[in-house]
């Protein structure tokens, strides 16, 4: 299997000079800067019609060009990392600081492909510039190729259980506390939503609970939605909506991610990390619409309809995540289809109570090509949730404002006091991007750790 270091390999001044160079083309003034950099390939470049356009790969017998467009995308890089053959490359133009990292991150990123049931050649090596920080691009491109293997791997090799064991693996790597319970174990453990949701799978339904760092330190909860394959269970969904539910478990493949990074790094905290592990799936012993259930914190929960079942195995998990007071919380769920009409899905919708953090979180995305907006926590919008039978109702019986009232719901297990983040992710390309291929994706996660490095060091 590649790895994502074959990518990439450290700064090395004579195998870069003996590169291929790779020409970062900007639209603009493109004729006149092609005359000043590379003008042999001018006639080249106007017989493939290469003005710089943004992702296009222009490759010449001793040179490659990548459109740069207006500028504003980093990861144009990425297009030419998958699309050039096996060999040594490197940057010819003079880039320096963050944005030279993030070229080389777009590479690094661009050369994923999942390639666990097919065997495929090595990838296009960048010899990385002098100044480029390896260990930085390491963690973040490390994080991104993790929650991508995730997320593209199918639910028969990532059920509940896999799920599981990854969540081990990196917890081992940095010898974290892990541990896991499972099926009738959970209703024992008073954790009846989670149970509900996962116990009409062959694949036992699970909690995974994981800590690192000085107990003294301030206190980091990330819980991320694990639910491995998504039936929508008794309000079964149709085929097309169904084929891409292994997806379904990105919020858990993203907090994985996140937390890899933010031990990789050494912040200053105490880091805690649930996933409940699921899959929503069909037989006798299904949860109904109608049901009633108790959550972990007491509050009675009606079920409206059980594919909404993401935001049962969360508030579980968020209610024993406040029992320890956390200074900071995020959720991380493929969570609803309004989220993606609302935005689409490259950009990751948010709900956070506190506007600085909100701000800081939107300027890290703007600056790192992680794009985040945040949605409001519309107060109006709770009494959507009124049960006539219970304290709750899981989902709005209205086509409006799903990924608010969704949002609203999981606020419900969250004091006040509590600084509180929910990310409503996509975790999915739908079509080839520079630096972003079609298949499983880290969203949020890289503007989430650049704010958390300002607050707890890195």
């Amino acid at each position: 299997m590649v790895a994502f270091n074959d990518a990439y390999t450290a700064h090395d001044r004579d195998r870069a000079a003996k590169a291929v160079p790779v020409y970062l083309a900007p639209t603009e003034n493109f004729d006149q800067w092609l005359e000043e950099t590379a003008i042999d390939h001018l006639p080249l470049a106007r017989a493939n019609r290469f003005k710089g356009q943004a992702g296009k790969v222009l490759i010449a017998q001793n040179a490659v060009f990548v459109g740069l467009g207006d500028g504003s995308d980093p990861f144009v890089t990425g297009a030419a990392a998958a699309a050039l053959p096996e060999g040594d490359y490197a940057f010819a133009n003079p880039v320096e600081g963050e944005a030279a990292q993030l070229f080389c991150l777009g590479w690094a990123l661009g050369a994923y492909k999942f390639d666990r049931y097919k065997e495929r050649e090595q990838p296009p090596v960048l010899v990385l510039a002098e100044g480029v920080d390896k260990g930085v691009l390491d963690r973040t491109a490390e994080a991104v190729w993790l929650a991508r293997d995730l997320v593209n791997t199918p639910t028969e090799d990532m059920g509940p259980d896999t799920l599981a064991d990854a969540a081990k693996a990196v917890a081992a790597r940095f010898k974290a506390k892990v541990s896991v319970i499972e099926g009738e174990a959970l209703l024992k453990h008073n954790f009846p939503l989670i149970h509900a949701v996962g116990r009409a799978a062959e694949k036992a339904p699970r909690l995974i609970d994981f800590s690192w760092g000085d107990k003294a330190a301030p206190k980091l909860t990330l819980v991320g939605k694990g639910v491995c394959f998504d039936t929508g269970g008794l309000n079964i969904k149709q085929g097309s909506y169904m084929a891409l539910m292994k997806k379904d478990m990105g919020g858990s493949a993203n907090v994985l991610a996140l937390a890899q990074m933010i031990m990789a790094a050494g912040l200053n905290v105490r880091l805690r990390v649930l996933i409940p592990a699921v899959e929503n799936n069909i037989a006798g012993n299904a949860f109904r619409p109608g049901d009633v259930f108790p959550s972990r914190n007491g509050m009675s929960v009606e079920i409206s309809n059980t594919d909404a079942e993401g935001r049962l195995v969360l508030a579980d998990a968020l209610a024993l995540a406040v029992e320890d007071a956390p200074d900071m919380l995020f959720t991380f769920a493929t969570l609803t289809g309004a989220a993606r009409v609302a935005l689409g899905p490259e950009v990751s919708p948010f709900y956070v109570r506190d506007r600085r953090i909100a701000e800081t979180i939107m300027a890290a995305g703007d600056r790192l090509a992680d794009p985040c907006w945040r949605m409001p926590l519309w107060k109006n919008y709770d009494s959507y949730l009124s049960s006539d039978i219970a304290d709750v109702n899981h989902a709005a019986d209205t086509p409006f404002a799903g990924s608010i009232t969704a949002a609203l719901f999981l606020n419900r297990f969250v004091p006040e006091a509590i600084a509180y983040t929910h990310f409503d992710i996509f975790a999915w390309n739908p079509k080839d991007r520079p630096g972003r291929p079609k298949g499983g994706e880290a969203m949020g996660i890289r503007a989430v750790f650049d704010m958390l490095c300002d607050r707890y060091g890195g």
